[in-house]
């Protein structure tokens, strides 16, 4: 190879990105990753550039992006025609599903603290349980 950067492997790069193998090809397969070059054996062989690529989707994910919206960070990356304005955009839009998110796990809360608390636990019946109870309960 003529180059001197660092390949690395699939192993490698997935290791060092804190993924699994499964998630590379699966971005690959998604688009999100490009196709690595492969050496005269066949074995694909990635560079720092798919590494940077890799941490920057895994950490999107960690942040809740979903894939599409992952697919639009990378493509105003890849068209330096954007705008930092546009990825802010994006973040808010993110930062609000957040919040939805927040507000319908505090609702979930509540909704089973509320059943614990009418259920008497112990050696009692489940036909005599109030939580089973409220989960039959019509809407």
């Amino acid at each position: 190879m003529a180059s001197l950067e660092k390949v690395f492997s699939v192993g490698e790069l997935a290791s060092r990105a804190g993924s699994k193998v499964e998630t590379v090809r699966y971005y690959e397969k998604a688009g999100l990753m490009p196709a690595p070059p492969r050496t005269p054996g066949g074995h694909r062989i990635y560079s720092r550039g798919h590494l940077k690529r890799l941490v920057f989707i895994r950490k999107s994910r960690e942040l809740g992006f979903p894939i599409e919206q992952v697919r639009e960070l990378l493509k105003l990356i890849d068209e330096p025609s954007h705008t930092c304005g546009e990825v802010k955009a994006l973040a808010v839009v993110q930062a609000r599903e957040v919040e939805r998110k927040i507000a319908e796990l505090k609702r979930l809360r509540t909704a089973l603290n509320q059943m614990a608390v009418k259920c008497k636990g112990g050696s009692y019946t489940v036909d005599d349980c109030p939580i089973i109870d409220a989960l039959f309960d019509s809407p």
